[in-house]
């Protein structure tokens, strides 16, 4: 159970890029890294206008002299400081990702990264190989797998309770962008935009994350190939879709969907996860976030909650309060940022077999995430056809 106690030995000195002053993505960073005082906020630079990110950096109570114009700026000026940063967040748009986490990384400075990691398979293996050479750890904020009940899904399919593996079935689905809303929002018009998205839209806006929540509940899994078809229904936001259908199969035969989509009217978030075996299934619903579903083959469906003392250990360690009480995103994205703190104490103290018993969203995690983008768009541009995963 996780109750304030302090995993680290002092917190980590950290910084953002990005996540300034009116971006949601950038509060939720920062409450899931402070929340266990794992991480103290000394520096960043916040905002494309100088000025607009030292004055919003001031007000979260920096020092002005350590709110940086840009991340060049940021990262130089921290190594000059017996004091600088050990750690950044990058919450910036996607086409600036590699650039940020290349530089953090030649810094000797540890890593958590928005998702896409970058645009290629070469960037993303780039990165993982500079991560190996300096020692320091990537984190990719794939927050939803932070939930408890996750790792309770995971145990479960480990055990054998759900029997052999047939059908994975994975849907983010949400409706909020069923009309142009980029015309007037530019938090949306960045996402349909090539040149600061990358190569797809829901792909790898939402796409990835359930995608991510599978390979964790079913690490044994490695998809062999898949077939992706693409839409965009609200036209101006072509090439990029704001619908895809995948289909995958799966080296022991199982056989996967995953439904990506901005323009599912009517549908809050729509993000489903169900694992279906010989012998039973469960489904999870981040909209009900604290009900894991199992249905076994014959027996009534029952409802498996979130805090009950009949949850596997890894479920119960991310545990927050007591069952009954609801948690939700925050506290997802906290147990991660807590894993993410702990992997690089461990990896600054050489201490391997911590940083071995440690399971979170790391720079494997978000060269897959890329792999699993590109091999959709290369399906998808060729007129959906089948294509090798590797």
């Amino acid at each position: 159970m996780i109750n304030g106690e302090l995993k680290t030995a002092i917190p980590i000195r950290w910084a953002m890029v990005g996540g300034g002053r009116g971006s949601q993505i950038g509060y939720i960073h920062r409450s899931a890294a402070l929340r266990d005082r794992a991480f103290t906020l000394v520096a960043g630079a916040f905002d494309l206008d100088p000025e607009r990110g030292c004055a919003f950096g001031v007000e979260l109570g920096l020092d002005p002299a350590r709110c940086y114009p840009d991340y060049t700026a940021l990262f130089a000026g921290e190594a000059a400081r017996p004091d600088g940063i050990q750690a950044v967040s990058i919450a910036t748009p996607n086409n600036t990702h590699f650039a940020i986490a290349k530089a953090a990384l030649e810094h000797g400075i540890h890593v958590v990264c928005e998702k896409p990691l970058c645009f290629t398979v070469a960037e993303a293996e780039e990165l993982a190989a500079l991560s190996q050479a300096r020692g320091k750890i990537v984190g990719v904020t794939y927050g939803y797998a932070g939930h408890q009940l996750i790792e309770q899904a995971r145990a479960m399919v480990e055990a054998g309770e759900l029997g052999e593996i047939r059908i994975v079935n994975l849907q983010f689905a949400h409706g909020f962008h069923s009309a142009p809303v980029e015309e007037t929002n530019p938090a949306t018009r960045w996402r349909v935009t090539p040149a600061f998205a990358g190569p797809s839209y829901v792909l790898g806006d939402v796409g990835t994350h359930p995608f991510y929540i599978s390979e964790v509940i079913l690490p044994h899994l490695k998809v062999k190939r898949l077939l992706c078809a693409r839409q965009s229904f609200v036209k101006s936001r072509a090439p990029l879709e704001d619908n895809a259908v995948t289909l995958m199969e799966y080296d022991n035969g199982a056989f996967g969907t995953v439904w990506s989509s901005a323009v599912n009217a009517g549908s809050m978030h729509g993000q489903k996860v169900r694992i279906v075996g010989s012998k039973a299934s469960i489904e999870w619903w981040d909209e009900r976030p604290n009900q894991l579903s199992f249905e076994v083959q014959g027996e009534p469906a029952r409802i498996i909650e979130r805090g009950m003392p009949y949850l596997h250990p890894a479920a119960l360690a991310d545990d927050r309060i007591g069952a009954g009480h609801p948690e939700g995103l925050f506290e997802a994205w906290a147990n991660l940022y807590s894993r993410f703190a702990t992997a690089m104490e461990a990896t600054e103290m050489g201490d391997a077999e911590r940083l071995a018993g440690l399971r979170y969203p790391d720079v494997r995690a978000g060269v897959e995430g890329v792999r699993w983008v590109e091999a959709c768009v290369r399906s998808a541009e060729a007129g959906g056809v089948w294509v090798d995963y590797d």
